[in-house]
């Protein structure tokens, strides 16, 4: 029997396990419930059943004391699902999801059930993301606690000889702004920084809380003889002004790290790991920053939200 119909039967007894997860502190609700915040947190990790590579993953984070967030596929689920309880100290689980699947809401109840902790990476909806439609999607991620990522900005093609209707324009870091502002207590992680619109995004991430970016992709590769252009997209560090959020902290804190490591290409976690220190270190974004940036802020968030 296979997860998917498997679910339907154990959907009333999964429901009653969280329900004691919840309440108990016992569970898969309870991921890295050991206290100590890793080195580094990947939120931008696809799995799709890739033969060898999550063993592959596993020797790269216990390398870094890293964790990634597995973003898998409804078919990789059996196999993500038994390794993620194996090293729960390493991996947590997102469910990558279509949000015009018209099963949408059993799948993020069932990946839910099964202990995962967010929703992603969203990518080519028929509209855009913030259509009142998607909203019972992000109303139930809210409700669970869930870290929903979103693709932003400029996006593959991997056979322009089939036809597809998949627009940039719906999928543009503007749209998040309605969807942070209409969910204030669901956090939402817009990947790439939006590639080419990084003003744009940042600027919607500087008045929204719950609102991060990473900046994984060919930005980092294109930017990387102009690495301090970035000062100029997070500028409001130590700005006093009515103008912008009072904080603390550097403005670079709305970046999350991400690898999108995709198709099993495991070489790319490290390439975008230097990609980052590089820009960061070119940027003079402080060591307290960069540690937040790296870990700390989505270990804050998780904490939070288990």
């Amino acid at each position: 029997m296979t997860w998917f119909r498997r679910s339907v039967v154990l959907n009333r007894a999964a429901s009653f396990v969280i329900l004691c997860a919840a309440t108990f502190g016992t569970g898969p609700l309870t991921l890295r419930a050991q206290g100590r915040q890793p080195k580094l947190i990947d939120a931008h990790m696809h799995y799709d059943g890739e033969p060898g590579f999550l063993d592959k993953l596993l020797a790269r984070l216990e390398a870094v004391d890293g964790v990634a967030f597995l973003l898998t596929t409804p078919r990789a689920f059996d196999g993500a699902k038994a390794f993620i309880d194996k090293h729960p100290d390493r991996l947590i689980g997102f469910g990558d999801i279509k949000l015009d699947d018209p099963q949408a809401l059993e799948l993020v109840d069932r990946f839910h059930a099964a202990g995962f902790r967010g929703l992603g990476e969203m990518s080519s909806p028929l509209r855009n993301y913030d259509d009142k439609g998607y909203w019972p999607i992000y109303q139930r991620a809210e409700q669970y606690g869930m870290i929903v990522l979103f693709h932003t900005g400029i996006v593959n093609r991997p056979d322009p000889s089939i036809a597809a209707d998949i627009s940039v324009d719906r999928m543009r870091p503007t749209t998040l702004d309605n969807i942070a502002r209409r969910f204030p207590k669901l956090t939402l992680i817009g990947a790439h920084l939006g590639n080419p619109d990084y003003a744009w995004a940042a600027e919607i991430a500087r008045w929204n809380p719950n609102l991060y970016f990473d900046l994984s992709g060919s930005s980092l590769i294109k930017k990387q003889d102009d690495y301090t252009f970035f000062k100029s997209i997070f500028w409001w560090s130590g700005v006093v002004s009515p103008h912008t959020p009072k904080s603390g902290t550097s403005a670079f804190e709305k970046l999350v790290f991400g690898s999108d490591v995709f198709n099993g290409e495991i070489e790319e976690f490290d390439r975008e790991l230097e990609r980052y220190h590089k820009m960061l270190d070119a940027c003079g974004v402080p060591p307290g920053a960069q540690t937040n940036i790296f870990a700390g802020t989505l270990w804050r968030i998780l904490n939070r939200q288990r």
